[in-house]
């Protein structure tokens, strides 16, 4: 319009000038029109007709369909939000889809747990992302604020992992975990050894120092690096060994744990471990669960031929 200023007219003085001009294209984008700026000549009407007409539709048509976008994403997120509420009970609520987020579901995956009992949290979007895209159900917030943590339905909840990037984090997630749902089972991950304390103290069930763990394998890799690949291995779910938890069958009842197929390594008995060799579990009963090393391919034990006996 500066270019072409003489095709226009000003009520207020007859002249445009440069003010006047970004005044007209504010009004023009915005289609308010006051008419107090007008085009006279026909240059300028054909300018209006052919340019900045077409450009107040493409505002309107973006301005309009950017709103019907929003509401729509947000309507289908409450009715996804609703479904999901009234069937999601004793599910597993994973704070943190990073690398520790992503093994420990792998990890639950591998052991029988279902998807869609798996919910994420994390305050990142590209995390979020990442877990729709595994098909798990994912929302996106600060899992220390306590809405969010409602959201995801941690009252029902039947356990928590946590695995934040800092241990602060850890500790104010699992105090409003701890006082949201007093029953759930909490896990969690934490950097540093002197914070373990405090986290149990706060209401964790088990913590895991991930840097001790790392220490260790890369300790005991530097000593003998059969031992380290050997435990990384165990470690590593879908091939070669791996350590898993199973109840005892009702065939396996008053047997000794050393003559069970699967290599026993602990026997938990009333919530106690005891390792295999304690004279307190020489003989196996029912109700225990056993802790073993075995084939990473082998058939879990919940799909073996009478696994569901109770007795001989």
């Amino acid at each position: 319009m500066v270019v072409d200023r003489d095709g226009y007219r000003d009520s207020y003085d007859g002249k445009v000038d440069l003010i006047d001009s970004i005044y007209y294209a504010t009004v023009t984008l915005t289609t308010t029109g006051y008419g107090d700026i007008t085009p006279v000549t026909s240059a300028a009407r054909l300018v209006n007709a052919f340019i900045v007409t077409p450009l107040r539709i493409a505002f309107l048509v973006v301005l309009v369909g950017t709103t019907l976008e929003v509401l729509a994403n947000e309507g289908r997120q409450i009715m996804r939000d609703t479904r999901w509420r009234k069937r999601m009970k004793d599910h597993t609520i994973v704070v943190g889809y990073g690398t520790k987020g992503r093994s420990a579901v792998h990890t639950l995956l591998s052991n029988g747990v279902k998807r869609d009992s798996i919910v994420v949290i994390d305050p990142r979007a590209q995390a979020i992302g990442d877990a729709g895209n595994d098909q798990m159900a994912a929302f996106h917030g600060d899992a220390t604020n306590r809405t969010v943590l409602r959201r995801a339905e941690v009252v029902s909840a039947r356990e928590v992992i946590v695995t934040t990037d800092r241990d602060d984090s850890a500790v104010l997630v699992t105090l409003a975990v701890r006082q949201l749902n007093p029953n759930a089972h909490i896990v969690v991950a934490v950097r540093e050894e002197d914070n373990v304390p405090l986290l149990r103290q706060s209401g964790a069930d088990a913590v895991v120092t991930s840097s001790e763990a790392v220490g260790r394998l890369l300790g005991l890799s530097a000593v003998s690096p059969n031992l380290g690949e050997v435990m990384e291995d165990l470690l590593t779910y879908g091939e070669g060994l791996e350590v898993a938890e199973r109840p005892v069958l009702g065939r396996e009842v008053g047997k000794p744990p050393s003559a069970l197929p699967d290599r026993v390594v602990s026997v938990v008995r009333d919530g106690k471990v005891h390792r295999y060799y304690d004279s307190n579990v020489s003989v196996l009963a029912a109700g225990d669960k056993v802790i073993v090393v075995r084939p990473a391919k082998a058939t879990p034990w919940a799909e073996r031929p009478g696994a569901d006996e109770n007795e001989d």
